[in-house]
């Protein structure tokens, strides 16, 4: 999650568990310690290598494995300074481990991934049902947090705080029965187009839960397909895009694409732009723009030679379609236009192609 969320989970974390005396002085700790975990991006400042930078985030110090050691080293050291901890040693125990550990639970609702098990080798998890910002989750803290600061000692303070973090709860729950539900009809239409076993995921538009993304990787490229929970009925209108599926395989051994296929668990694009290879997350991003795109080799006569990877950044038009995305929550898409001959399926009536 961003930044500014994280600081209100932890404040509101801390806030609830501590003493009513002590709530301002816990607003403030717990949200510096549930931003703690992103103290990993300073060393990764200093790498000159995109890849390293964009997989070693949201590793080891956000890892389950690890936390709960750091969280009781930092309680022990300040009790052991006497004053709020050691006055209260229990409930700040809990402040510590929770306020950190909410940390990577959290954005592991994110699609980016969180290696919850570092130093274990596991894919990183991706429960994605949050878009990095949403302003309605932010909110049910932010609200709680701004109260308790003023109401101090009050009644009100706590039952804010309580409330907040209730309706943050019942939020996340909101937002993986929706990609349930997203995920039910998507297994369903790619069914339709025989893409039924086809690596695929789904994932929130920006800045809300009723407007979700579904990519389906094919043997040439991927489709992808909105769903609306408000709006849409009926199959999904999946969109075909191509990759560069034999750069891809030439390349596969490359170190910098080995570690991109780890993190992003496989859904990437190549696309040969000028000499380069380029591979763009889909994850991140919708056809044509996608946020992390990494140049991993160099075409040299008619082989790909490995170089440094570097990350390309070319004009970004995702920003100019924030008013569609936002009238596309409450407005179905035309009827389907007849599948092309060159669909994959000829019982395509959810099924086009684009140029991609």
């Amino acid at each position: 999650m961003d930044s500014i969320t994280h600081l209100f989970v932890g404040g509101a974390i801390a806030a609830a568990l501590a003493p009513a005396s002590q709530r301002r002085a816990a607003l403030l700790a717990g949200a510096a310690l549930n931003s703690l975990p992103d103290i990993d991006v300073l060393p990764l400042m200093l790498s000159d290598d995109p890849v390293t930078r964009m997989v070693c985030h949201r590793g080891m110090t956000h890892s389950l494995l690890v936390l709960p050691f750091v969280a009781w080293a930092l309680w022990a050291w300040f009790r052991s300074r006497g004053g709020r901890v050691s006055a209260a040693p229990g409930r700040w125990f809990w402040i510590c481990q929770c306020t950190l550990l909410a940390h990577p639970l959290l954005d592991a609702f994110t699609v980016y991934g969180t290696q919850l098990f570092w130093p274990l080798q596991a894919p990183p998890a991706m429960w994605s049902s949050l878009f990095i910002i949403d302003p309605v989750f932010s909110l049910c803290l932010a609200v709680p947090c701004v109260i308790a600061w003023f109401a101090l000692k009050g009644s009100l303070a706590q039952r804010s705080l309580k409330a907040g973090l209730a309706l943050s709860l019942v939020y996340l729950g909101m937002s993986q029965a929706a990609k349930w539900q997203v995920e039910r009809e998507a297994e369903r239409s790619l069914a339709r187009i025989g893409l039924q076993d086809a690596p695929r995921f789904s994932v929130p538009m920006p800045f809300n839960i009723l407007l979700w993304r579904v990519v389906a990787m094919t043997p040439d490229g991927f489709v992808e397909a909105e769903r609306s929970l408000v709006a849409d009925r009926g199959p999904m209108q999946f969109h075909r895009y191509g990759s560069d599926v034999d750069a891809l395989e030439a390349v596969r051994d490359y170190a910098s694409v080995q570690r991109l296929r780890w993190f992003n668990h496989g859904f990437m694009k190549a696309q040969r732009r000028g000499e380069l290879l380029v591979l763009s997350d889909l994850r991140m991003g919708s056809e044509p723009d996608y946020s992390f795109r990494f140049a991993v080799a160099r075409r040299d006569g008619v082989r790909w030679q490995e170089m440094a990877p570097q990350q390309l950044r070319w004009p970004w038009e995702a920003s100019r379609r924030l008013d569609a995305m936002w009238r596309r929550i409450w407005r179905a898409p035309p009827e389907s236009s007849p599948p092309t001959s060159q669909s994959t399926s000829t019982d395509a009536p959810a099924y086009r192609q684009r140029q991609g």
